[in-house]
C-alpha cells in the first residue's frame, strides 16, 4: 500500500465537508473520485497532497495518514508561474531535478573512481543507474519534446517566455511538467477539460501505461471507463470504495441500493410484527418471559440503515420549440471561416431534427464556425443560409463562465434583466427548473461556481424556446448528473442541434451525425459517433473512399445473403470467382502493407533520425496506419473465406 487515510474529518469553520473518510492507494492503481459538484472531491485531493490537514482531534489514535516510505505526490494546483520571463523549456526542466541530480552525482563518482578503487563507489553508481532508468532519465529530452508536441505546441514554443502564453496554454505547460515529473502518486483534477479528442485519447494511453498510481477527479465518463481500476464516490460527506471503472461503480451502486432497500423493508416488517406481538401480550402474566425475549430481540438487531436515495437532484426543464422550422435548417457552401486569415473552408447541410456534433483538434476553427453562423464574426468567403422559420439559441461556455455581469447582482435580477416583462413568479419558476430555487435565486453573481454560471446561461437560452440550438462545449463544468439531464433534454428535443464537444460519451448519446475538422479538410459523416469512428477507421485504412458530395459506397463484395434477399438470379460459379479474386486482392494488399510496415520500422531505427522528432512522429503515425490497415484486411479475408465456404456448400 502506497498511501492510506483513516477516519478523516475535514471541516471549514462550522461546515463539515468530509466525514469518516477511509481512502487507500495501492501500487499502480488508477483511482477515480466521483460525486456531485461541491461534494468535496477537490478537497480530498488537497488533503492527499498535504495542502490541508484533517480536523480530527490530535488525541484520536484511530485517525491518521500513513505512507509506505517517502511517496512523491504530484498535484496540478492553481497555475501561478513565479517568473513569466523564464522560457517554457527551462520551466519544464524543473520537472527533471531528480534526473539532473543523479547525473551530477554520477559524474562525481566517475571522477572519484579514477582515483580510488573503493567498491562502495561502484555500488552507488549502479544504484544511480537504476534510479535513472526508473526516472526515464536517459530519454528525458525526447520525452519532453514529444509530449510538448502532443499537447498541440510547436518545438519553437519551447524557447518562448512562459508569460507570453494564454492562461489555458500555461495550464497545459503545467500539466506537461507534472506528467514528466513522474510522481509516485499523481493527482489530476479534471485533466480532460479543454483538451481536444486526439490529446484525450493520447492521455488515456499514457495513464493506462503509467507504472505508478494516479488519482483522478473527472466528469468524463468514457475517459474513466477506459483507464480506472477503482472508483471512490463522495456522497452526503462520506466516501465509499467500489472495484472497477465508472460503469461498474454505477451498476454496483444500484444493486447495493436495491438490496439495502429490500433488507431494510424486511427488517422493518419483522420489527413491526414483534412490536405488535409485544403490545398484544405485554399485560398477560403468562407471556411476560416471551414478551421480554422479543423486546431483547429487537434491541439486539443489527439495524439496517434506511438507504438514502441517489443524490440525483438536477435541472428538469422540458421545452419544445416556439415554432417549427422547415426541413432545410442550415446550409453552408464553401464557407471560409477565420479572423485575419482563413482557418478552413466548410460545406455541410443540417436538416430539421438532426443533432450534428463538430469534432476536431483545438485551433482548427470549430468555435469560429459557430461564431460565424450566429454572426459574431464575418465570413471570409463562401456563404451560408439559415432556413425559413429558424430561431437560434446560442450557448458559449467560455462566455457563460466569464460572465461580465455585476458581481453584486443577484441571480434573480440577472435573469430578470434579460426578460424584463416577466412576472416575478415566472422568473422564479424558470430558474427553479435549473436548480435555482429558494434562497439560491438571491445568490450574487460573483459567488457562482462555473457549473452554476453554465446552468444560468442555459436557462436564459432555453427560455426563448428556439428550434435550432448552437452549443459550444455545453457540458464543461457540469457534473455527471447534470450531463445526463442535458442529454435527456436534447434527446427529447424535437428541434435541431449543432454542437461542439470533446466529451465522447455525451457525443455518443446525442449525435446523429458528425462534422469533423480534419487536418486537410472538413468532412461530414452520417450516423452516430460509433458509425463515424468505424467509417473513419476504414477510410484511414484505405478500404472506403468517402466523398461529401456523393453517396458513400463500400467496396465489399455482396454476400450470398444479399443475393438471396434480392431474390434475383444468381450464378454460384460467378460469385465464387468474384470472391476468389477479392481474397487474392486482400492478400496482395496485406503483403504490400506488411512490406511497407517493415520499411517504416527500419527507418525508425535509423540513428540519423534520433533527434528529428517531427519525422519520427510522422513515421510512427504511418506505421500505425499500416497496422490498422492490416487488421482490417485480415477481417475482410476472414469474411470472404467464410462466404467461400458457404458457396462450396451450395
Amino acid at each position: 500500500m502506497r498511501y492510506q487515510i483513516r477516519h478523516a474529518l475535514v471541516q471549514f469553520a462550522a461546515d463539515t465537508i468530509l466525514e469518516d473518510v477511509n481512502f487507500e492507494v495501492h501500487d499502480k492503481e488508477k483511482i477515480a473520485v466521483v460525486g456531485r459538484n461541491g461534494c468535496g472531491k477537490t478537497t480530498l485531493l488537497k488533503l492527499i497532497a498535504g495542502d490541508i490537514t484533517m480536523s480530527n482531534l490530535d488525541s484520536d489514535e484511530e485517525c491518521g495518514i500513513t505512507m509506505a516510505g517517502k511517496q512523491e505526490i504530484g498535484f496540478l494546483r492553481q497555475i501561478s508561474f513565479e517568473d513569466g520571463t523564464v522560457t517554457v523549456e527551462d520551466e519544464i526542466k524543473k520537472a527533471f531535478s531528480r534526473v539532473f541530480a543523479c547525473e551530477a552525482r554520477m559524474e562525481e563518482i566517475t571522477g572519484q573512481m579514477n582515483e580510488s578503487s573503493d567498491p562502495k563507489l561502484m555500488y552507488e553508481y549502479d544504484a544511480l543507474q537504476r534510479q535513472m532508468e526508473a526516472l526515464h532519465g536517459y530519454t528525458w529530452k525526447t520525452d519532453m519534446e514529444i509530449m510538448f508536441q502532443q499537447f498541440g505546441f510547436a518545438l519553437t514554443d519551447l524557447k518562448r517566455p512562459i508569460g507570453s502564453f494564454s492562461g489555458g496554454q500555461q495550464t497545459k505547460v503545467a500539466f506537461i511538467k507534472l506528467l514528466l515529473s513522474r510522481p509516485d502518486i499523481m493527482l489530476l483534477d479534471e485533466p480532460t477539460n479543454h483538451l481536444d479528442l486526439p490529446t484525450i485519447e493520447w492521455l488515456e494511453d499514457y495513464i493506462k501505461s503509467y507504472d505508478k498510481a494516479v488519482v483522478i477527479v473527472s466528469h468524463d465518463r468514457m475517459f474513466l471507463d477506459r483507464i480506472i481500476d477503482v472508483t471512490y464516490e463522495i456522497e452526503y460527506h462520506r466516501i465509499k470504495r467500489y472495484p472497477g471503472n465508472y460503469s461498474a461503480f454505477m451498476r454496483l451502486k444500484e444493486e447495493n441500493l436495491a438490496k439495502q432497500q429490500k433488507d431494510y423493508e424486511l427488517q422493518q416488517k419483522e420489527i413491526q410484527r414483534l412490536t405488535e406481538w409485544i403490545e398484544k401480550w405485554k399485560n398477560t402474566p403468562t407471556k411476560v418471559a416471551a414478551t421480554r425475549s422479543k423486546r431483547m430481540a429487537i434491541e439486539h438487531m443489527v439495524k439496517v440503515e434506511k438507504p438514502r436515495r441517489f443524490d440525483v437532484k438536477s435541472f428538469h426543464a422540458m421545452f419544445e420549440p416556439r415554432i417549427e422550422s422547415y426541413t432545410e435548417v442550415l446550409t453552408a457552401r464553401k464557407l471560409k471561416i477565420g479572423y485575419d486569415e482563413v482557418l478552413g473552408e466548410v460545406s455541410f447541410r443540417l436538416e430539421k431534427g438532426q443533432r450534428l456534433a463538430i469534432l476536431g483538434e483545438n485551433g482548427k476553427g470549430k468555435s469560429t464556425l459557430l461564431k460565424t453562423l450566429v454572426e459574431r464574426i464575418k465570413p471570409l468567403g463562401g456563404s451560408f443560409t439559415i432556413g425559413t422559420n429558424v430561431e437560434i439559441g446560442y450557448f458559449d461556455q467560455q462566455e457563460a463562465v466569464v460572465n461580465n455581469a455585476d458581481p453584486e447582482q443577484t441571480v434573480l435580477m440577472n435573469f430578470w434583466d434579460t426578460y424584463p416583462d416577466l412576472l416575478r413568479e415566472d422568473v422564479r419558476s424558470a430558474l427553479g427548473a435549473f436548480l435555482f430555487s429558494g434562497e439560491d435565486v438571491e445568490k450574487k453573481m460573483g459567488q457562482l461556481s462555473g457549473g452554476e454560471k453554465v446552468r444560468l446561461a442555459l436557462c436564459k437560452m432555453f427560455y426563448t424556446r428556439p428550434n435550432l440550438l448552437i452549443l459550444d462545449e455545453p457540458t464543461n463544468h457540469m457534473d455527471m448528473v447534470g450531463k445526463e439531464a442535458l442529454e435527456q433534454m436534447l434527446k427529447e428535443y424535437s428541434g435541431t442541434v449543432l454542437f461542439v464537444s470533446h466529451d465522447r460519451y455525451f457525443i455518443k448519446q446525442i449525435a446523429t451525425g458528425v462534422l469533423e475538422f480534419d487536418k486537410e479538410e472538413v468532412r461530414q459523416y452520417e450516423g452516430g459517433y460509433e458509425a463515424y469512428l468505424e467509417e473513419k477507421r476504414k477510410r484511414e485504412a484505405g478500404i472506403i473512399r468517402n466523398d461529401f458530395s456523393k453517396k458513400r459506397e463500400e467496396t465489399k463484395a455482396p454476400t450470398l445473403e444479399d443475393v438471396f434477399d434480392k431474390k434475383a438470379y444468381y450464378n454460384p460459379g460467378k460469385i465464387k470467382s468474384r470472391l476468389i479474386k477479392q481474397l487474392e486482392k486482400y492478400e496482395r494488399q496485406l503483403a504490400e502493407s506488411e512490406e511497407k510496415a517493415g520499411e517504416l520500422k527500419l527507418k525508425l531505427m535509423d540513428p540519423s533520425l534520433g533527434t528529428d522528432y517531427e519525422k519520427l512522429m510522422e513515421l510512427q503515425r504511418e506505421l500505425e496506419e499500416q497496422e490498422h490497415l492490416q487488421e482490417t484486411l485480415l477481417e475482410r479475408m476472414v469474411e470472404t473465406e467464410k462466404e467461400l465456404e458457404e458457396c462450396e456448400l451450395l
